[in-house]
This record gives C-alpha cells, sequence and structure tokens, in this order.
C-alpha cells in the first residue's frame, strides 16, 4: 500500500487511535530554511460584507440597493471623497492614516463559487474553482520551504487544509503549554518507548513513529522557546483577541515559524446583518491594532505582514431578512510597515457591472495576491507553489 493511501485509510493517521489530535503527517523532509519575515494569514469565515466594512457612500446604487443596510454617510469615517470605514473599524482607519494598510478591492477568481465549503477549499489550496486539490498553498509552502512542522503554525487546535502538505503539515495549537503537556502523555511516551528497528523499517509504521518523534520535538520546542516571553498588552478578551495575542508572543518570541493561520468566524449575515457585522468589524479591527502595536514594541512588525481576508462577500441587494447572502468578489486587506502601495491599491468595485447574480466582479485573482507575497515576502518562488504562474503585484 502506498504510504498516502495508508495515511488517508488508517485510523493511526485519522489521530483516532494513539496520534494526537494536532498531529497530521509530517516529517523533516525539507531542503531549503524558510526566510527571515513572517506572514499572518486571518480568515474572516461566513462571507464578510464588503460594502459594508469599506463603503462607496456617494454611490447611488448602493443606496437604492440597500434601504435597510446601506450606512449613512454621516456616520462613516471618510478617507477620500468617496470612500469611508465602517465607524466600528475606527483602529483599521488608524493604520491606514500611518500608511500601514493596502486595500486591494475586487478580489476574487473565475466562476466563483457560493458554497462557504468549497470557497474555503479555493482560497486554502489557491485551486481553480473547477479543481479539486488536497494540500493547501501555506502547506506546500512548509513543504518546500520549511524544515519543521512548526515552521507552521495554526491557532486552533485542529489544522485546516490551508496548513496540510503532502507528506509535511503544519501545526495546530492554541496553547503551547497545553501543546506541550499532551505530548508528555504516559500512553504516547510508552508508544514512542517501545519503538523497535522492526517498527521503523516498515513502511508506513516507520512514517508514522517518525511522525510523532518531530510532533514531540516541534511541541518541546515551541513551549520552551515562548515561555520565556509574555506578551504585557491588553487585547480584547475574545477568542480572536487571545488568537492574536499568542501569535504576538509566538513572534516576538522570536520562535522560528513563519506562516500563521488565525481565522474569526460568524460573517454569514444572512439576516438582520447591522448589528452583528457591526460588532465582529469592531473585534477585528481592536485585536488588530492591539497586534500591531505589540510587535511595534518589540520590533517585529517590520518584518511581519497581515493578510486578511473571506472566502466570498455578499450580495449588492439586502435580502427581505435585512441581511445579505452569499456574494463573490471582495476587498482584502494587507498591513505592513513598508508597503509600496498604501491606501487603495485599485478602484472601488463598479456596481453599475455585475455578474448575473447582482455580484461584484473580480478584477484581481486571489492568487496573484499569494503569489506577490511568496515571491516578494518570502523569497520563494511562487509557480511551485501555487501549481502555475500568475502576474505579481506591487504592494509590497
Amino acid at each position: 500500500m502506498e504510504r498516502r493511501d495508508f495515511l488517508k485509510q488508517s485510523s493511526l493517521a485519522s489521530s483516532l487511535f494513539f496520534v494526537p489530535s494536532f498531529v497530521k503527517a509530517f516529517e523533516n523532509v525539507a531542503i531549503e530554511t524558510l526566510g527571515f519575515k513572517k506572514l499572518v494569514i486571518i480568515q474572516l469565515s461566513g462571507g464578510n460584507d464588503g460594502l459594508n466594512t469599506i463603503v462607496p457612500y456617494t454611490n447611488d446604487i448602493y443606496y437604492k440597493s440597500r434601504p435597510s443596510l446601506a450606512l449613512p454617510k454621516q456616520t462613516l469615517l471618510k478617507v477620500t471623497d468617496e470612500i469611508g470605514f465602517n465607524s466600528n473599524m475606527a483602529p483599521l482607519k488608524n493604520l491606514f492614516d500611518k500608511g500601514y494598510l493596502t486595500i486591494i478591492n475586487n478580489v476574487g477568481y473565475p466562476n466563483p463559487d457560493r458554497s462557504h465549503f468549497r470557497a474555503t477549499d479555493i482560497w486554502h489550496t489557491a485551486s481553480d474553482s473547477n479543481e479539486y486539490l488536497s494540500t493547501g498553498w501555506l502547506g506546500r509552502y512548509i513543504e518546500k520551504y520549511g524544515k519543521m512542522p512548526y515552521s507552521g503554525i495554526e491557532l486552533d487546535d485542529s489544522l485546516s487544509l490551508i496548513m496540510k502538505g503532502e507528506f509535511i503539515n503544519g501545526i495546530a495549537t492554541k496553547n503551547p503549554s497545553v501543546l506541550f503537556r499532551n505530548i508528555q502523555t504516559p500512553y504516547f511516551e510508552k508508544v514512542l518507548h517501545h519503538q523497535s528497528d522492526v517498527h521503523l523499517s516498515e513502511h508506513n509504521l516507520g512514517y508514522l513513529y517518525k511522525t510523532m518523534v518531530e510532533a514531540k520535538s516541534s511541541a518541546k520546542y515551541i513551549y520552551e522557546t515562548t515561555k520565556t516571553f509574555q506578551s504585557t498588552f491588553d487585547y480584547p478578551n475574545n477568542p480572536f483577541g487571545k488568537q492574536l495575542k499568542t501569535t504576538a508572543e509566538f513572534i516576538n518570541s522570536n520562535l522560528d515559524t513563519k506562516v500563521y493561520y488565525a481565522s474569526m468566524g460568524g460573517f454569514d449575515t444572512h439576516a438582520v446583518q447591522e448589528n452583528k457585522q457591526n460588532k465582529l468589524l469592531q473585534t477585528y479591527s481592536e485585536a488588530i491594532a492591539m497586534f500591531v502595536q505589540d510587535l511595534e514594541k518589540n520590533n517585529t512588525f517590520k518584518d511581519t505582514l497581515i493578510l486578511t481576508f473571506s472566502e466570498f462577500g455578499r450580495r449588492v441587494k439586502e435580502n427581505a431578512a435585512k441581511g445579505t447572502d452569499h456574494g463573490a468578489a471582495n476587498n482584502v486587506f494587507i498591513i505592513g510597515k513598508n508597503l509600496k502601495s498604501p491606501g487603495f491599491y485599485n478602484d472601488a468595485p463598479n456596481l453599475t457591472n455585475l455578474d448575473s447574480n447582482g455580484d461584484i466582479k473580480y478584477t484581481i485573482d486571489f492568487r496573484t495576491i499569494y503569489a506577490s507575497i511568496l515571491e516578494n515576502w518570502l523569497n520563494a518562488n511562487h509557480s511551485t507553489i501555487l501549481n502555475k504562474s500568475f502576474d505579481t503585484l506591487s504592494f509590497i
């Protein structure tokens, strides 16, 4: 049996037997080391409404399409004569004013999918809409350029597709102390202690034993490196704020991790959207601003790039439940210290030229953003990670 088939079928590989839930298939097979810079990916899960995030307040179509949801001009945080931030995003607007934020409008891909699960898979794998991949683009990056599982960390208890490679994955943890304690359990130690040359020479068992050894080594390294640094900043007391605080502690402790992934849910606002989205945008903005302050104080912001995306936007027209339904193209936020193109990278959505579903058309393929980050930030060959070549953009 091939190793890949064994891993898919075996209860060992699915972590149901003795491999802990945060351990997936990874091994130390990389031939190159990662670069010095760090990348933090944040997903606003559920499909954030971009039009009520960055608002075209002089566009009559926006107000006609949203008689209940359109945000009044006088409430917005205006940044141009046509565009304003949602008023709950003052901390993010401050980053914009400092030149730390690039907003890329109309980001999407051909033939968009409006299923949460499929659209997320497309963004996580960097696939075409009719292409199904079993590895994530960060997982492939870790596999090609990483040297240990902690080269990529997801701030969660389980690993998403974005962090999975073919033979080596990132690692998932929200708490390095818990990760370390779990790997020290007597049963885990007993299994490792009873490995033999016969086990190690057997194709599949040898792979799993090596996986467990790497997991133990990674857990110890993360715990011992990060326990020496504790953030002094007062992050928002919510799950997203805690994710970013832990990420800052990882980065500021000089952990040798180059890609991080975090997510914030709740953006599927089909009904009574306004209050729900406003609270979510406030939570996001406050946590991001604190995260940037934390990194700046510790002189690590200059080497950290933050990308925020959502798997799709929302329809231009509001629905009967005072919400919005699944859409297509959306805005993407790039946050960093020395951006080449701070502000708005391209034109706002054209509300007079929508697709047949009443959705915003994409003008920038999301994979060109990935390609730009890989080439210009992570110093990686983007075509080997994305499986094809794309144009690159000049925001970094």
